[in-house]
């Protein structure tokens, strides 16, 4: 199974429950992952701490960068990262992705997944969507990058609030090309 090199960009949206259980789950998949980069920004932070109470998302065995840190490996294509999941995104990031504004890392690396025709998972996590957001998704899409709401399932019949987060963070997973054990519908 090939080593992958992952940046997870956690933004200021609602929903970090959503990268807990990403980074929880991607740390613990032994012999898939080379490298996990993480870029938190200053919202999610506040967000972490307001939707989970705690600051663990210092805590991962991963390696950390700041928001602006354009010398980071995953600022140029020629550090193959090769899978970028950003969760939750922001409608505001999606926006800068979306007209190439490359004004941060998190904008820098997702354009450089799409110009290098690498794997880019948009986890979006706002609700309704108006005209400018639909736009914006259809843009990122027809660069290449993969639109996936944070949505979750119910097939499995979840019973925690967890259960029901990790339904999207095993899409995610799935999206990513990596091997996860989820439910799966029909077995």
């Amino acid at each position: 199974m090939a080593m992958n090199k992952i940046v997870v960009a956690i933004t200021g949206a609602s929903g970090a429950i959503y990268a807990k259980l990403l980074l929880d789950n991607l740390v613990r998949l032994e012999g898939q992952c080379e490298q996990i980069a993480v870029v938190i920004s200053d919202n999610a932070k506040k967000i972490w701490q307001a939707e989970l109470h705690n600051e663990d998302y210092k805590n991962y065995p991963v390696q950390y960068y700041d928001k602006y840190d354009f010398s980071a490996p995953f600022a140029s294509g020629s550090a193959q990262y090769n899978i970028m999941i950003v969760v939750p995104c922001s409608m505001g990031t999606l926006g800068r992705i979306a007209s190439g504004v490359s004004d941060d890392l998190v904008t820098r690396a997702a354009d450089v997944m799409l110009k290098e025709k690498r794997k880019l998972i948009l986890a979006v996590r706002d609700t309704p969507y108006n005209l400018i957001h639909i736009k914006n998704m259809e843009l990122v899409t027809l660069a290449g990058g993969i639109i996936c709401p944070a949505t979750p399932s119910f097939y499995s019949n979840p019973t925690t609030i967890e259960e029901v987060a990790l339904t999207v963070v095993n899409r995610l997973i799935d999206l990513a090309g990596l091997q996860s054990k989820s439910f799966r519908w029909g077995e």
